[in-house]
């Protein structure tokens, strides 16, 4: 049975990447009674690119024309864009309004699957995944060495934390970090608790496969490190980018994570990858694991990745 010396709740993280978080404005206007002549589509357009969803929906129900402009995909392409803070994406294979409202309705991956489980969490951000190679990894300062891209995921992370990941989904990936009870015992009385890196492809929550619980999460990984750990970290990269700057920043951790005895969860995102940190108190080691869901046999492309920290 695993334990924490201390419940830590999750707190807002408080790294750039998460600025989009900030509600965006909203304005008021005095409208004239209906009549399709006294707009003009291209002003109005325009107009809708600065409404989040909320203010966009209210728009939409003010009458039949704004109803006609609030359901144009480029309207919600552009909102999604803007309040993920990721570079232009691919065509989405489903509705840009119904990839919105699942990536900002307050749901996440435990919303869905062991609800019993979960205590608490925070929205990182999002980044996007240019390539279908990932890196994996538990540790915030890179080995000498990365894994190769045909190296066994399981022997990778046992001798260096580290694993590449191949067939990753291309496009928009949603991030969270997940505070969990004990996932080894049901006891009521365990105070374990688990930190997980939680990343999701943006269009997860809208596939039949995840809905139905056909998808499952697989092990890849795991290792154990028995003596005092200072911070459980974890951190995914797109490999085609892990020499830009944007990568760079996400490794430059005199910028963002806490200072001794600075419990708090900590985090960076930019453009191609994440990373989270938190400082642990007193401990007597750490337990990792790493998880994939795809999307369907092993073969499938892998769209949710988890990687997880908890006290031994």
């Amino acid at each position: 049975m695993y334990r924490t010396k201390k419940r830590q709740r999750v707190m807002s993280c408080k790294s750039a990447g998460s600025a989009f978080l900030a509600p965006h404005s909203s304005f008021t206007c005095r409208l004239c009674p209906w009549n399709a002549h006294s707009y003009d589509d291209d002003v109005w357009t325009e107009i809708a690119k600065y409404l989040d969803g909320k203010s966009l929906v209210k728009l939409g129900m003010t009458n039949r024309w704004f109803r006609r402009l609030t359901m144009e995909e480029s309207v919600w392409k552009y909102a999604s864009l803007r309040d993920l803070q990721v570079p232009a994406a691919r065509a989405a294979h489903c509705s840009w309004k119904q990839l919105y409202v699942s990536a900002f309705d307050g749901t996440h991956s435990y919303s869905f699957r062991q609800k019993e489980k979960h205590i608490d969490w925070m929205r990182v951000g999002a980044f996007f995944f240019d390539s279908p190679t990932a890196l994996l990894t538990d540790k915030l300062a890179f080995p000498r060495r990365l894994p190769r891209g045909d190296e066994n995921p399981r022997r990778a992370i046992q001798s260096c934390g580290s694993c590449i990941l191949n067939n990753v989904k291309p496009g928009i990936w949603i991030v969270d970090l997940q505070l969990v009870r004990c996932p080894v015992c049901n006891l009521n009385t365990c105070e374990g608790t688990m930190q997980t890196l939680d990343a999701r492809h943006a269009e997860l929550f809208l596939q039949d496969g995840f809905k139905n619980g056909s998808w499952e999460y697989e092990d890849i990984g795991d290792r154990r490190v028995d003596k005092h750990h200072n911070s459980a970290s974890g951190a995914i990269f797109d490999l085609k980018h892990i020499k830009a700057p944007c990568t760079a920043e996400v490794l430059d951790l005199k910028e963002w994570i806490g200072k001794p005895k600075d419990w708090q969860p900590r985090a960076r995102i930019r453009h191609h990858g994440v990373a989270v940190n938190t400082n642990l108190q007193p401990n007597e080691g750490i337990s990792v694991k790493y998880q994939v869901m795809r999307s369907g046999g092993e073969e499938a492309q892998a769209v949710s990745i988890r990687i997880s920290q908890q006290l031994v």
